[in-house]
């Protein structure tokens, strides 16, 4: 970093009033973002602050192509004293604030963490979506769903693994663009021919299509596995976003992105690239297509890095890892657990009892 920015960092008044906020002022103690009343509240007393938090500025949109070329040294790092440390089991990269020296990691549970340090801050989150959903109403939508999987062994059920629950700030990226395509295709008709066989007739097609993109979002973490991120999507990025506060952070683990701004793009225009796709197929409009080509032009490219609130249960079953997340601002579930064999093999059993008594005797 610059040392001259790094001089300006340290005197600049609406930094400290942003590390104050992080006080209690009953008791010194560490205040902590409370979803539920939407304001810092010391963890040991249960004071909560008098302010609320007020981020100067605006949810802004970042030019894609500039930041690609270059990030400034201004947007990058947390404002934040925080240490940066990889799990060695999973290799997600969190952002610990003192008070969290001996946690363990929140994606997969292992103590094996170690400093780590690249030697360039990362890019700043312009914004965050704030924590909705309280740890209370997490649990319970925790244990709701573990009620509802019917294949799980009776022993998960039993187990007390809402204790793993921790909430973390997601590191996502956005995308907007304005985009075209022109396609080729070979649009297809069903009939029947003289024997009543279906057939197919082809002809050849062309057109173009237009739309805008708002807020397609790429996650940036190592640390959730990918499938279970997008079934708790969407995230309410385009009204809930307030501009980026390291106060909104205190409190709560921060992982840092795996995925970089430029592997992000790529993934965020391969998205808007297969939704282009289907509104061609929409365009063709037949019974069904073959050889779709398609020319894609994007303009007007902006993007921004954000901080997503997500509840987070891992836990281990066997040999194997399991998690369980919650959008921390809409409340989906989506998970993974082990199925029970012996309800398996119970329910195979009744098939083949039923397939004999049906058609077998």
């Amino acid at each position: 970093m610059n040392p001259n920015a790094a001089a300006s960092a340290a005197t600049d008044p609406a930094e400290h009033q942003a590390q104050r906020k992080f006080n209690c002022p009953a008791c010194g103690g560490e205040a902590q973002w409370h979803p539920a009343s939407q304001t810092l509240k010391c963890a040991f007393c249960g004071t909560e602050s008098p302010y609320a938090i007020e981020a100067e500025g605006e949810v802004q949109e970042l030019d894609l192509v500039a930041a690609l070329r270059a990030t400034p040294a201004a947007n990058r790092g947390l404002q934040d004293a925080r240490r940066q440390v990889r799990c060695q089991h999973c290799q997600a990269i969190s952002f610990f604030s003192a008070e969290q020296q001996g946690k363990r990691c929140d994606f997969c549970g292992s103590s094996a963490l170690l400093p780590f340090d690249e030697g360039v801050d990362v890019i700043r989150p312009q914004s965050l979506l704030p924590f909705q959903v309280d740890e209370p109403k997490a649990r319970e939508r925790v244990r709701q769903w573990y009620g509802s999987r019917w294949w799980a062994p009776n022993a998960l059920k039993k187990k007390a693994l809402t204790d793993t629950l921790h909430g973390v700030y997601l590191p996502y990226w956005t995308f907007d663009a304005n985009a075209q395509a022109r396609y080729t295709a070979e649009a297809g008709t069903y009939y029947r021919d003289n024997n009543n066989r279906q057939q197919v007739r082809w002809r050849r097609v062309s057109g173009q299509v237009a739309t805008q993109f708002d807020d397609t979002l790429v996650c940036g973490s190592r640390g959730v596995h990918p499938r279970l991120m997008r079934a708790i999507e969407p995230f309410a990025t385009t009204s809930g976003l307030r501009p980026y506060d390291p106060a909104y952070l205190s409190g709560w683990t921060v992982e840092r992105y795996s995925l970089d701004l430029r592997g992000a793009a790529t993934q965020g225009q391969q998205r808007m690239e297969q939704a282009l796709r289907n509104l061609c197929v929409q365009d063709i409009g037949a019974d069904t297509h073959r050889n779709l080509n398609m020319q894609a032009s994007f303009g007007a490219q902006t993007f921004k890095h954000v901080l997503l609130p997500v509840w987070l249960v891992g836990y281990q079953y066997g040999a194997k890892t399991y998690q369980v997340v919650i959008n921390g601002h809409s409340g989906q579930v989506a998970g993974e657990y082990p199925k029970s064999w012996v309800k398996i093999g119970l329910a195979v059993l009744v098939g083949l009892v039923v397939v004999y008594w049906l058609y077998l005797r």
